[in-house]
């Protein structure tokens, strides 16, 4: 089979990659009959072997993607390019990838568009890096810091794997993030800002520095002690919105004729995300105003404060969301129940529930005679 070789382009880095028949240097990604799936990098006399024979890659050098080949053994494959989510799922590994559901929201919900400015810190293998290129293009820009030499290395080879080479979107520095943000970005320069590391809430001071006034910091965590300090960090700031948080959770379904049930296995819980946004400089941020749980009286007095539900103005005597009376009120205990009855009567058992009520003391309680259809001794 002749091997074509790849042609000059101008499109954008990478696409090259993505269409034409197979070439040495592409990736394969062959699944077998049970449905699991083997990538490989084609090489010219290059062989793919398992416990159950070998492919040549010779067969597949040349010739179009979605062919059906066969090993020595008569195993049959089907030969396809990877998608970015398969090859970020088998590509080497230093840290944990982040995984397609939550690469994903990042760039959504982090609204990282073409021409954005954008700077990523953690890169660990580089998984997020591929999707974040993808989404800001050749004319954007992102700045990777990593503190771990090993892991940019495994980050910059994933990377270059994928598009082909370097791509002129993208820095790779290492070191801390609150050491290098400030010699690589001029204050209020940056659109986004991507964290994906243990302490993120050591380098607000820095993010919020570098990022322009309405840009958006997104940090990926792993633990709720973790969302909770950030999130209480991003408050005591004042230079950042309200942040929001939430998680996801992928569940694949079954298909077989009618057959259709959810798969016995899914993507849970693999980290959360939280965004926020850059205040201008100067500007107080709007405090959520708490709203007090059932049986406690709502909060009252005071200077008025923004409620996010519905918009409407509500009252915040403190300025802190209304929480110092709740707190009071919580620490005061319960709510007493109603007064206890008068002397000289009793409650009776249940008089609560069926409208029963006191009797004098000493009176003789009446007679409860068997309900009708069962016996005396008999029955349950």
């Amino acid at each position: 089979m002749t091997h074509e070789q790849p042609t000059s382009h101008t499109g954008p880095t990478g696409a090259q990659q993505r269409r034409g028949p197979f070439r040495e240097g592409i990736a394969s990604s062959s699944t077998d009959p049970r449905g699991r799936l083997h990538t490989v990098t084609l090489q010219a006399g290059g062989e793919f072997h398992t416990h159950r024979g070998f492919l040549r890659h010779d067969e597949l050098i040349g010739g179009p993607e979605g062919v059906v080949v066969r090993n020595t053994s008569g195993i049959e494959y089907l030969a396809l390019r990877p998608l970015l989510a398969d090859h970020v799922l088998s590509m080497p590994r230093g840290a944990a990838v982040v995984y397609p559901k939550d690469a994903g929201q990042i760039v959504t919900m982090g609204d990282i568009y073409p021409g954005a400015r954008v700077v990523e810190a953690g890169v660990g293998s580089g998984a997020l890096t591929l999707s974040l290129l993808r989404a800001v293009g050749d004319a954007g820009s992102l700045h990777s810091i990593e503190r771990r030499e090993d892991f940019a290395a495994i980050a910059r080879g994933n990377v270059e794997g994928f598009f082909g080479g370097p791509h002129p979107a993208w820095q790779l520095s290492l070191g801390d993030l609150s050491d290098v943000l400030p010699t690589v970005a001029e204050p209020g320069s940056v659109d986004r800002v991507v964290l994906d590391m243990l302490a993120p809430w050591e380098n607000l001071d820095a993010v919020a520095d570098a990022l322009a006034p309405g840009g958006v910091l997104l940090a990926y965590v792993a633990t709720t002690t973790q969302l909770s300090r950030l999130a209480e960090d991003i408050r005591t700031d004042g230079r950042y919105t309200e942040p929001e948080a939430w998680e996801s959770m992928v569940r694949g379904w079954h298909l077989e004729g009618l057959a259709v049930r959810p798969q016995h296995r899914m993507i849970g819980h693999t980290g959360f995300l939280l965004t926020t946004r850059r205040l201008a400089d100067g500007v107080e941020a709007l405090s959520a105003v708490a709203v007090p749980p059932r049986g406690l009286p709502a909060h009252r007095g005071g200077r008025p404060g923004r409620c996010r539900r519905g918009g409407h103005r509500s009252v915040d005597p403190r300025g802190d969301g209304g929480t110092h009376g709740l707190r009071q009120e919580a620490a005061a205990g319960p709510p007493r129940r109603r007064a206890a009855a008068a002397p000289g009567l009793i409650r009776r058992a249940g008089a609560g529930r069926r409208g029963a009520g006191s009797r004098p003391v000493g009176e003789t309680p009446p007679v409860q005679r068997p309900r009708r259809g069962r016996r005396m001794g008999i029955g349950g």
